[in-house]
């Protein structure tokens, strides 16, 4: 029977995306911009966020795509944030349809119709893409913010080289960590994800995963929740010290909620580590699947 240390090691496996997976999000990347350059005039793009970061779980969802535009279409930043995503809409909705493309507080998501089986899996393919109108500033980047109505700053290299750097002191275990940790955030029994954005967790995990890596997943999972449990209601800054926090995604009862959730989490973590000190190898298996979901092997 496979054991419980080989099974988070075939499960943290499972959520790293593969070499077809890259290639067809590389491929709808192109596809987008290929639009997007035909109505904004476009410096560059590239995919960002916890995709370029390696921190992305599965199924491969909201993957960030940053469009920088030229100097050009500055007037954009003379407006008001709504101005610029309006026009994103319009375009991306004329190209895929209004039940495809959704305006959303700094982006455009792009919903290719893809679908995750019963396990999760969606044939290698990228469920969507969130599009970000940006301009360059500098080494920063700026991108629109329509809850706050104005632009703010951002630097997605900078989340970069702070991921990087807990991979290494962490023995290379963080990521594959934090993709447990966003796995677990989006499984469909919690309904509506108990943390939101999941780059929150990330940006927590920055702190409440401490190194050195202890060797065990189980015991690092433990500690974890209860720790994102007893700081989930503070304030948690940029990493990039440039935008406003990331935990002013959740207001006050959004964080009582996942902090109930968090703290849940914890418990069942400890009982399922009492089935594993009474030797119910098999017990323990299926009650970190049904804890994660259907990527968590049991064999």
């Amino acid at each position: 029977m496979l054991s419980v240390d080989d099974a988070f090691r075939k499960f943290r496996s499972r959520l790293e995306l593969n070499d077809k997976e890259q290639a067809n999000a590389s491929a709808r990347q192109k596809d987008v911009r290929e639009y997007i350059e035909t109505k904004f005039k476009i410096d560059r793009s590239f995919l960002t966020g916890s995709y370029a970061r390696w921190t992305k779980t599965k199924p491969l969802k909201d993957v960030d795509i940053f469009f920088v535009l030229k100097a050009s279409e500055s007037h954009y930043r003379d407006k008001k944030p709504t101005v610029i995503l309006d026009d994103f809409h319009s375009a991306l909705v004329d190209q895929y349809g209004s039940d495809k493309a959704r305006r959303q507080n700094r982006s455009i998501n792009v919903d290719f119709g893809v679908r995750a089986d019963q396990d999760d899996n969606t044939d290698y393919r990228v469920i969507s893409l969130d599009v970000v109108p940006a301009f360059a500033i500098g080494d920063d980047f700026e991108i629109p913010d329509d809850a706050l109505g104005r632009w703010i700053k951002t630097n997605p290299q900078t989340h970069a080289a702070k991921a990087v750097e807990a991979q290494r002191a962490f023995a290379n275990e963080w990521k594959g960590l934090v993709r447990m940790i966003k796995y677990w955030n989006n499984n469909a029994r919690h309904g509506e994800k108990p943390v939101k954005p999941s780059f929150l967790l990330e940006v927590m995990c920055l702190q409440c995963l401490h190194a050195p890596w202890g060797g065990s997943f189980e015991r690092e999972l433990q500690g974890l929740f209860s720790t994102l449990a007893d700081r989930i209601q503070e304030t948690w800054a940029d990493p990039a010290g440039l935008g406003p926090p990331i935990s002013d995604g959740m207001d006050a009862q959004r964080k009582a909620r996942a902090q109930q959730l968090l703290r849940q989490a914890s418990r069942d973590i400890d009982a399922i580590l009492n089935l594993s000190r009474r030797g119910q190898n098999g017990d323990a298996l299926r009650a970190w699947r049904a804890f994660f979901g259907p990527k968590f092997p049991l064999s």
